[in-house]
């Protein structure tokens, strides 16, 4: 679950934005901007490492050859995403670039080859496992132990049941980023794979249904963009 900065308690907040705007600071840095004692900053220091939104780093000062090295803070990787990114605008106008400049064909492509570096990725954690437990391993197609996906048998066909997307703020907006997942589960487990509901059509949910009477020759497979898309 993402989480807003505006979550933070005022001074842990504070102390953020001032990483954000000087890269690193001291505790005595930070304690005469919150005008706070250097053992009330440090608590808030302290939490925010344990969170991962900080690191602390240090340094000795030039010319100096002994001593205790002097010690700054900055931002982590985890604390530079508390702040406002726009990658699912990026992806949105990348996305239309190519179809502008290149064309739909060149688009899916494009998606083509994104399913082709994802069936690579996945082909060795899936060796010498049997088709259930291939679809089993497969729930964890978009993060490590996705708890958002369930697995149900319906006669002829296994349904891998999705209520978390990832990447939801573009999929609804350019569903044709959706064709690369039903390809890959279609590849990896050798039958066919359509969604039977979808987020886009307002079902809370993306449902992907293997049909195991529809076999697949994985060799002569070729991408196939959804319908609609």
């Amino acid at each position: 679950m993402s989480i807003n900065i505006n979550q933070f308690p005022s001074a842990r907040r504070e102390i953020l934005y001032y990483l954000k705007q000087y890269k690193q600071a001291s505790v005595a840095d930070l304690s005469s901007h919150l005008q706070m004692t250097g053992e009330a900053v440090r608590q808030h220091l302290l939490q925010l490492i344990q969170d991962r939104y900080i690191e602390r780093q240090s340094e000795r000062t030039l010319g100096a050859s002994a001593g205790r090295p002097t010690l700054s803070y900055r931002l982590t990787s985890e604390g530079e995403h508390l702040f406002p990114k726009s990658y699912d605008q990026l992806s949105v106008e990348l996305i239309d670039t190519v179809m502008l400049q290149l064309g739909g064909e060149s688009l899916k492509q494009v998606l083509s080859s994104m399913t082709e570096s994802r069936v690579k990725q996945w082909e060795f954690r899936l060796r010498g496992l049997s088709f259930t437990e291939r679809v089993a391993a497969l729930k964890d197609i978009y993060m490590e132990n996705d708890s958002f996906i369930e697995i149900e048998q319906n006669g002829e066909e296994i349904l891998l049941i999705e209520r978390n997307c990832p990447f939801a703020n573009v999929a609804m907006k350019r569903p044709a980023l959706c064709s690369v997942t039903v390809n890959v589960l279609t590849m990896l487990l050798g039958f066919h794979v359509v969604r039977k509901e979808t987020f886009q059509n307002g079902d809370g949910r993306c449902v992907f249904s293997i049909l195991t009477n529809k076999p697949v020759d994985t060799r002569s497979y070729s991408f196939l963009l959804e319908k609609g898309s």
